[in-house]
């Protein structure tokens, strides 16, 4: 094919034109040979690293000099190990230059501020571990400021990675032949390593997220999720969580520390790390470790095993949750020995609650949301929180908390009236009933309005749930199939188009809160009764018209079998397993039980029946028998907290100056008893040896039998 002409030669002479094209046919001529292509290719390649060299300094020189020398320090701070200034740079200075200059837009690439690096006299090694942990915060900032492409969401997997093998599988040493791995010398603050753990499983379900929505991907992301299947794959995820916990030894050094607590001279928690493992001995790692079992909690949530969630924290659980929020004693190493930050306390009781009612075992879900909701209100009452003046953490863990009461709303309305599971904590129930107060009245009275409201506040409440495999990128045919597939007839189960998992999880829920709607009613009619027949109660069920003569006999019989099926559905209600039992006769102090009258199971799985309704019945022949109990009200608790109120205001009267009036005047003082012979005795009246005597006021002032004379 000819090249088109490029300058029109209407304009110029026909010398000139005849030139131009002579030139143009010998570089058409000389563009058909291939040595020309390939000289100029490497002439190319050749100038492409300075071509990238000067982009690189262009875009250096346009960072601003404060974030400069704030990598700068950031870095040399690190490489001294200095944990007070690599603290104050990560959760001050960083989230300032933040809001500061890339609020809307991204920090520098790794890549342009690493020349500044050079001026630290620092390894090679050294160097590339930093532009690691800067890049973690570099995609963080993506993740939470911007909107990630594909590029993003498959770089920051990859530098997971590379993180994560370099703190798993760092050679000993240099000189060491062997090529056993050993533990990195890097000192890190715990929020930055919560925080490391939480963006990985966050960034793992944000993309799983991303990658099931088949219909809204373009040509170029298909072929690259078909080319990398093994991106943020559910088992590389858990590889690291559980290579993590292995590598640390963290349940191992739990179980070792809870073994000292029972011995008269116990070791330090240094020295027992130490005589576990070189990893164990560790912070970094041994906070990685404990940070990942509660991480791994959340990945088995996701992904909808919620039995498996609770039984990785075995050990943890019963260390992090053994105290007041399931009527054990208090563990008093858990907040020495272990990291105690208010982002993983809030997030490990919601999931942990959020696992029990799943399962059905409402009274431990309200006593994990109670414990809980009432951390989060002191903590709201503490001003200048240490660690989060950050507003973003502090909204996190507020939207947390407030998905939390959410929780403890719906399992005070599935749990029966009259059980005294909705009676640990009346601030809360109060709360909970002025935030989503509504819902709690529909769902308390049962019927279709109730599974409405169950519906609302589960998906609102709920953590955001994945499928824990990718679609079949890799097969064009099945991909061409989901593409032209109809989302309609996903609902009716005939779509390939795979269901979503959130909606999936609540089907199940509403199926289990759905059987206990008509059971307020129920429980409304066999509060009247002592006894009653069955036939009477299927009337007022309203399940048979008496009034209609021509009802026939089967369907009388069939009625009164339904109505027993819902008192069976109601007994079985009235049931849960629960990992906190109440302790007969007198407290042992050597038992595992608080003063409480109640006692823990050792694994957050374990537990035994209780009873959780004040409504008992058997069914005789077709006479139902109905024994209500009464729960006694616990007057322990109401006296503490009376008495507390009580010393808080004698201290304040204490505390408070005295009443101070004109001289020969008498002042009274609420609460001031006055002595008899003063009573009576005028201002200014003279003593036994004749003195007159100044006048004075006596009062009771400190407590019972103490007395005290004031001048005025």
């Amino acid at each position: 094919m000819s090249r088109p002409t490029l300058w029109s030669t209407a304009d110029m002479d026909d010398d000139l034109a005849d030139a131009v094209d002579a030139e143009l046919s010998i570089y058409a001529q000389q563009g058909q040979n291939p040595a020309i292509y390939d000289q100029l290719g490497a002439q190319i390649e050749q100038l492409e690293p300075l071509l990238a060299i000067q982009q690189h300094m262009a875009a250096l020189a346009a960072v601003p000099d404060v974030v400069k020398s704030f990598i700068v320090s950031f870095h040399q701070a690190i490489l001294n190990r200095d944990l007070p200034s690599i603290t104050m740079f990560y959760t001050t200075t960083f989230p300032k230059l933040t809001d500061r200059f890339y609020s809307r837009a991204e920090w520098p690439e790794p890549e342009i501020i690493a020349p500044l690096l050079s001026s630290n006299n620092a390894t090679e090694d050294q160097v590339h571990i930093f532009l690691v942990l800067y890049r973690d915060l570099y995609y963080r900032h993506v993740y939470s400021r911007l909107q990630p492409n594909i590029d993003d969401r498959f770089h920051s997997y990859e530098n997971s990675c590379e993180l994560f093998n370099y703190l798993l599988n760092s050679p000993s040493s240099a000189n060491d032949e062997s090529d056993e791995p050993a533990p990195v010398d890097l000192v890190l603050p715990e929020q930055w390593l919560w925080d490391i753990i939480d963006e990985f499983i966050y960034q793992f379900q944000v993309f799983c997220s991303w990658r099931s929505k088949v219909k809204s991907k373009t040509d170029d992301e298909l072929m690259m999720l078909a080319d990398g299947t093994g991106v943020w794959s559910s088992y590389s995820v858990l590889n690291v969580l559980y290579s993590l916990i292995q590598k640390s030894k963290i349940n191992e050094y739990i179980v070792a520390l809870k073994e000292e607590q029972g011995k008269e001279n116990p070791r330090p928690a240094e020295e027992v790390a130490q005589s576990i493992s070189p990893y164990t001995a560790l912070p970094l790692y041994r906070t990685l470790g404990y940070f990942s079992v509660l991480g791994l909690l959340r990945v088995h949530v996701l992904l909808g095993d919620f039995t498996l969630g609770l039984k990785v924290m075995d050990q943890v659980g019963e260390f992090l949750l053994g105290g007041s929020s399931f009527g054990a004693k208090t563990n008093k190493s858990s907040f020495t020995a272990l990291p105690t930050l208010p982002a993983t306390h809030i997030s490990t009781h919601y999931y942990v609650g959020f696992c029990y009612m799943m399962l059905c075992r409402y009274p431990d879900a309200i006593r994990t949301f109670v414990t809980v909701l009432n951390f989060f209100q002191r903590m709201q009452r503490m001003r200048n929180y240490s660690g989060y003046e950050r507003k973003d953490q502090y909204d996190q863990i507020a939207k947390t908390a407030d998905r939390t009461l959410a929780l403890y709303a719906m399992c005070h309305s599935l749990v029966l009236p009259g059980s005294p599971f909705t009676r640990l904590d009346d601030n809360i129930t109060n709360s909970a009933k002025e935030r989503y107060g509504d819902q709690m009245g529909r769902m308390s009275r049962g019927g279709s309005d109730a599974l409405v409201a169950f519906e609302e506040l589960f998906l609102y409440a709920c953590p955001k749930f994945i499928n824990a495999n990718s679609p079949p990128y890799d097969d064009p045919e099945a991909i061409a199939l989901l593409l032209n597939a109809d989302p309609a007839d996903a609902a009716e189960g005939s779509s390939p188009i795979p269901t979503d998992p959130t909606h999936r999880h609540l089907r199940l829920f509403l199926a289990s809160a759905g059987a206990q709607s008509p059971l307020p009613t129920l429980r409304s009619f066999l509060h009247l009764y002592t006894s009653l027949t069955t036939e009477k109660l299927s009337s007022f069920l309203d399940l048979v018209k008496v009034n209609e003569s021509d009802k026939e006999a089967v369907e009388d019989a069939e009625a009164e079998e339904e109505a027993i099926q819902e008192m069976m559905v109601l007994k079985q209600s009235s049931k849960s397993l629960s990992r906190i039992v109440p302790v007969q006769g007198k407290v042992d102090k050597g038992n595992d039980a608080s003063s409480t009258g109640v006692r823990a199971q050792g694994s957050l799985l374990a537990g035994e029946m209780i009873s959780t309704s004040d409504l008992n019945f058997v069914i005789d022949d077709n006479t139902i028998h109905i024994a209500e109990s009464t729960v006694g009200r616990r007057y322990a608790g109401w006296f503490i907290k009376n008495t507390e109120r009580s010393q808080r205001v004698l201290d304040e009267i204490r505390g408070s100056p005295l009443p101070r009036g004109k001289i020969g005047q008498k002042q009274h003082v609420p609460g001031a008893v006055t002595s008899g012979a003063d009573a009576g005795a005028p201002a200014g009246s003279t003593d036994i040896s004749g003195h007159k005597k100044p006048p004075t006021k006596t009062v009771a002032w400190g407590g019972a039998g103490t007395r005290a004379t004031v001048d005025v």
